[in-house]
């Protein structure tokens, strides 16, 4: 099924009223990133394939497949290296970068690592003098199991796009969700259940 903004709002045989797209870290890896990178079908087409890095962050919601208002937006991206035969990648765009911040999170299902979770934060201008914004970004890649694995692992990350100054989950009505919380001046990710 192809979601559009009209079929989100307009037609109530689509989307039921209060539908949100709201996967957990493992569901966005396990099940939407690995069957991108095995090229299997999606049930639903709801998570545009775009180069996240070629886009300035205010930008990017006008290229997301499912436009709910949750200000919140889902990207598969190809993994773009700064060097040919590196391993660092370019999150350079026309007006700023993207910098990683904190450090990156395990994934897990059953007590096994299945995927990494880096957070970002668009700054304005070039390193090291560019200004930092309020566009963060969570960026999913899956574990290596094999070589087989590594080669398609190393071509496409899954990406969250968000303003942090509004908080994701407030407006889903869900009890589980991604909060935002500021402890000694850094802005931490915690999954709460509830």
């Amino acid at each position: 099924m192809t979601v559009t903004a009209d079929s989100c709002f307009g037609d109530d045989k689509v989307w039921p009223p209060g539908f949100r797209f709201h996967p957990t870290d493992e569901e966005l890896v396990l099940y939407y990133l690995k069957r991108k990178i095995c090229r299997r079908k999606l049930k639903l087409d709801i998570v545009r394939e775009t180069d996240v890095y070629k886009w300035d962050p205010e930008e990017l919601p006008a290229q997301s497949i499912l436009k709910t208002g949750d200000r919140q937006w889902f990207f598969f991206s190809p993994r773009d290296r700064k060097y040919p035969n590196a391993a660092r990648s370019n999150r350079a765009t026309r007006q700023g970068y993207w910098k990683a911040t904190g450090k990156d999170r395990a994934v897990t299902c059953n007590s096994r690592t299945v995927g990494v979770k880096k957070t970002l934060v668009f700054y304005r201008g070039r390193a090291p003098n560019g200004e930092r914004t309020d566009w963060v970004m969570h960026e999913y890649t899956l574990v290596k199991r094999n070589s087989r694995d590594a080669r398609m692992q190393s071509s496409i990350i899954l990406s969250v796009n968000y303003t942090k100054g509004l908080d994701p989950t407030l407006k889903m009505g869900s009890s589980i969700g991604l909060h935002l919380k500021k402890k000694n001046g850094m802005m931490r990710n915690i999954l709460v259940n509830g």
